[in-house]
């Protein structure tokens, strides 16, 4: 691969509350400098929904040299406010692009499943169950692609008109985008038994089409079986019903950080052998989701959690003294392929 990235989350943004706490300036600072001298990655997709501290990282991942994906994360937002997200996020991306940085800009992500109008219901499960009902699939298919390349129709004009830089959007497979707005093809994918058969051959036919390709989400959490979960490893989590915030898992799991890198190990090889030109794990850490070891087991939240570290909520961590995390094994897988390929 060309890029050899991981996300950075800056916190996710839903009804004006920001998952990322504490934010934490000099911290971003040194968790970005690891990305680059210890993982090994070239690029970093930013991701979240405030536009200040997309700015901010992707300023310091530019200051290190690294490929900057800048990926605006609408969550549960109207298209006007996404527009004016986008718009925002555009120019400030164009500024770190003439500073002489490699700055690629991701119109969004997911829409269909993320924000409302595309798909019938209140929130993401909701919007997901009624995606795969199984009647009438191949209509509901089609109706969400038409209105989700509507939507980027409007979306890529206003972006290029601020950005100079190439642009992509990362997309869900049943989105059936039209790739002919962007400069690359990006697909949020994820391994599960219903697709392992075909999935390197599916990675092979995207790469067949003839534009660049990255695969701009794939990971992991780190309970037993959650390998099998694909993208709904978070589902074991009950959520607060008016601010969404993480409360508690759902049962009792067992943690498996070997599983998870193992996942993640794999599919880095799967997207090497297919002539991917871009792969960005999900994701470095998930601040929201912090580890509890020492009381009830349904607390420990980064069981659910994707990020290749977990986070400690009292502590500094003792493998990187200073940073509130330890790596989990999936760490050492991300920078053991990175390092060598």
């Amino acid at each position: 691969m060309r890029a050899k990235g991981i996300s950075y989350d800056t916190g996710f943004v839903y009804k004006g509350v920001i998952g990322h706490e504490p934010w934490e300036p000099e911290t971003v600072e040194e968790e970005l400098r690891i990305i680059r001298d210890d993982l090994h990655c070239t690029a970093v997709r930013v991701m979240g929904g405030d536009p200040e501290r997309i700015e901010f990282a992707a300023a310091c991942a530019a200051g290190l040299g690294l490929e900057v994906w800048v990926s605006p994360y609408p969550l549960e937002l109207t298209g006007e406010e996404m527009l004016a997200l986008f718009a925002d996020c555009a120019e400030r991306a164009e500024r770190i692009r003439r500073s002489g940085a490699e700055v690629v800009f991701v119109t969004g992500a997911e829409l269909s499943l993320m924000a409302p109008g595309f798909l019938p219901g209140a929130g993401t499960a909701e919007r997901v169950a009624a995606l795969l009902r199984p009647d009438g699939l191949p209509e509901r298919v089609a109706e969400v692609g038409a209105r989700v390349n509507d939507f980027l129709g409007k979306a890529v004009p206003l972006v290029r008109e601020r950005f100079g830089g190439r642009v992509t959007y990362a997309s869900v497979p049943l989105e059936r985008v039209d790739w002919t707005l962007f400069d690359i093809v990006s697909v949020d994918l994820y391994r599960t038994p219903e697709v392992a058969g075909r999935f390197a051959d599916g990675v092979r036919d995207l790469v067949a089409q003839g534009r660049p390709v990255a695969i701009t989400e794939f990971g992991a959490a780190c309970f037993r079986g959650a390998a099998d979960m694909g993208a709904r490893g978070l589902e074991i989590v009950e959520y607060d019903a008016d601010t969404r915030a993480p409360l508690r898992l759902d049962g009792e799991y067992a943690r498996d950080e070997a599983g998870q890198a193992a996942y993640v190990r794999e599919l880095l090889e799967v997207f090497d052998a297919g002539g991917v030109d871009a792969a960005f794990v999900f994701t470095f850490a998930l601040y929201d989701h912090p580890h509890r070891p020492d009381g009830d087991p349904r607390d420990d939240l980064d069981l659910a959690s994707y990020g290749i570290v977990k986070v400690h909520e009292d502590r500094r961590g003792t493998a990187y003294p200073g940073m509130p995390w330890d790596p989990k094994a999936a760490f050492t897988a991300v920078a053991d392929h990175y390092r060598t390929s």
